[in-house]
């Protein structure tokens, strides 16, 4: 059985209307693709008889009834809970999601002294760091390291690098949040140093495009490349998605089937990486892993939240 570790912060949700119905949920890109990669993941054991990959989350949660209640939903989820912290102080952040006609979304944010934000500072810290050396895969993602203090981001990278060269496979999504970073060069100072411990980039090409300026997405693959990076994903959307995988670094198209209605493009990268992520552990090529990651995106976007029922998404995983 393979186990992934998955590194990040969730938070509470209120989805809506300002001064209208507000929904209250949970969600973040790390916990949103955790959800999605067990669910694929334990659908695809059940159908195969092969064994189900063990997801891991580790965060830092308070010791709130909300952070109870989401830890219990992440356990019904069929996610580990062995490696979330718990602070006595802290308590998760917040965050609004407000859509447009579209289904486009923007976000309102209060995470500034969320447990999760103290996690390379918690007393319990280094066992987190022992126990991952245990683990076959680390996922994180450029919030993971936004959150963090600066000091904190060094840190937590020169962990990833150690496990790294220990043998553990280093999966990255950038998802470039520029309202979370000081600045564009503290943002690339963390994810240069991001992008030379990481094996798998899965990248977002209009992120990619707003931080590094990358006029095409060969760009990104040719930059990516150079820093060490042997495969590499980069998402675009409706088109579906580019891969390059050294020593050939020719890219290849992935395509996807464009939806008539986005409902909500909240975890459209988030569901990809948990469909391709769930996929390559399970021992599919990195082609098998996109079109997986492509086909659980497509339904996603079409119901709203940032995690959707599981109903919905085992009418995907059982009829693939």
């Amino acid at each position: 059985m393979s186990h992934i570790a998955i590194i990040g912060e969730c938070m509470i949700e209120l989805n809506g209307a300002p001064f209208g119905t507000m929904q209250q949920s949970y969600g973040g890109d790390t916990l949103n693709a955790a959800v999605y990669l067990n669910r694929s993941a334990t659908s695809y054991a059940n159908q195969t008889g092969q064994p189900a990959v063990r997801t891991s989350y580790v965060t830092v949660l308070g010791a709130d009834a909300i952070s109870q209640q989401m830890r219990e939903r992440w356990q019904d989820e069929g996610i580990s809970t062995d490696l979330v912290l718990i602070d006595e102080k802290r308590s998760p952040g917040l965050y609004l999601i407000q859509l447009d006609d579209e289904g486009e979304r923007t976000f309102l944010y209060w995470r500034n002294n969320s447990a999760a934000r103290y996690l390379v500072q918690h007393p319990s810290f280094d066992e987190i760091c022992q126990a991952l050396n245990d683990v076959d895969m680390i996922f994180f993602s450029g919030i993971s390291l936004a959150i963090l203090p600066h000091d904190d981001q060094l840190k937590l990278l020169e962990v990833i690098q150690n496990l790294r060269a220990r043998g553990v496979t280093i999966a990255f999504d950038s998802n470039y949040r520029p309202k979370l970073w000081d600045s564009e060069s503290a943002t690339k100072e963390c994810y240069r140093l991001g992008y030379q411990t990481t094996d798998i980039a899965l990248v977002t090409f209009d992120d990619e495009q707003e931080l590094w300026d990358d006029q095409t997405p060969q760009d990104t693959i040719d930059r990516l490349h150079k820093l060490g990076v042997k495969t590499i994903i980069v998402k675009l959307g409706a088109e579906g998605c580019l891969v390059s995988e050294s020593p050939a670094h020719t890219p290849s198209l992935i395509k996807t089937t464009p939806v008539e209605t986005v409902v909500d493009s909240t975890s459209a990268g988030d569901s990809f990486n948990g469909g391709f992520l769930s996929c390559y552990l399970s021992g599919g090529s990195v082609e098998q892993a996109c079109r997986q990651g492509n086909a659980l995106a497509r339904l996603v976007i079409q119901h709203h939240g940032a995690i959707i029922p599981k109903s919905i998404t085992d009418t995907l995983f059982t009829t693939n």
